[in-house]
């Protein structure tokens, strides 16, 4: 990732200094290097206000002026800098000063008297790290918004996909890894007449349960080898003696580890018209 050129010469730059000599000197070295957007304050206690209003990307302050010095300047600036990233190059004639301003929180610091070249790479440096933090921020955010944006449309296309499973189907569910139902949409447990788990043999089946048994074991075979199944059909024998069919489809479900967490999947209970749709189906020939 750069920063090119024009983008560091368009940067916003605030240059702090009781002296007017040193503004004027400060401001004509930095428009003779290309950059177009600085602007200059004698007093110290604007520093905070400016920067709240037009969040500059540099701010060239010097350590030793009256009423409020450059440390007082930088507190204050601390208090409203919402990306936790002070834009600070300090300028002193105080060889003590330099690691007291660094500590304080400044990003580097200009000697006095100025040496041009020195002035000059130390701005343009410091600008493109200022400048290559803001773009890394800028595309955290547009990556959290785009996961955001592709959370919401996953979740708006099983929403969907759930909706027309139910308009197909009498029932739509689901089961966790030990088979118990997790969510169910349709009276598919009334239908059924089953104790959650009955069907796989997980805590509710009985030898009796009128479940054809050769069906039963079939799908708990598929289920054991975490297949999906399509127009899965298996009947029940209730106690007045008479017979439901079902037709099921269901799939399983992994996590992002590869772990199976359940089964999924849509029912309805078949009548006569769809038995024999489904037999027309079979015994269609293949194009």
């Amino acid at each position: 990732m750069k920063v090119n050129t024009p983008y560091i010469l368009a940067a916003s730059i605030l240059i702090v200094d009781d002296q007017e000599s040193n503004v004027r000197l400060l401001e004509q070295l930095l428009a003779d290097s290309g950059y177009t957007r600085v602007s200059s304050t004698m007093d110290p206690r604007k520093v905070c206000a400016l920067h709240r209003k037009n969040r500059y990307d540099l701010i060239l302050l010097d350590l030793q002026m009256p009423v409020m010095d450059g440390f007082q300047v930088m507190e204050g600036l601390k208090t409203n800098e919402a990306d936790g990233y002070l834009p600070v190059l300090v300028i002193t004639a105080q060889p003590g000063h330099k690691l007291k301003a660094l500590q304080a929180g400044a990003k580097d610091f200009i000697s006095k008297p100025f040496d041009l070249v020195e002035v000059k790479t130390r701005i343009h440096n410091m600008l493109e790290v200022r400048l290559l933090y803001k773009k890394l921020e800028n595309y955290s955010k547009e990556l959290e918004a785009t996961v955001l944006e592709r959370t919401a449309e996953l979740r708006e296309s099983e929403a969907r996909y759930r909706s027309l499973t139910e308009l197909a189907s009498d029932w739509y569910w689901e089961q966790d890894e030990n088979m118990n139902f997790t969510k169910v949409s349709g009276p598919v447990l009334e239908m059924l007449g089953i104790r959650v788990g009955s069907l796989t043999g997980d805590g509710g089946g009985a030898d009796d349960d009128g479940w054809n048994k050769d069906e039963k074991s079939a799908l708990q075979a598929r289920i054991a080898a975490r297949e999906p199944f399509l127009d899965f059909v298996f009947s029940r024998i209730h106690t007045d003696g008479s017979e439901r069919k079902f037709r099921v489809s269901g799939e399983p479900m992994f996590n992002r580890s590869s772990r199976f967490i359940g089964y999924r999947g849509i029912g309805l209970e078949m009548t006569e018209k769809t038995e024999h749709t489904m037999t027309a189906e079979m015994h269609e020939p293949r194009r």
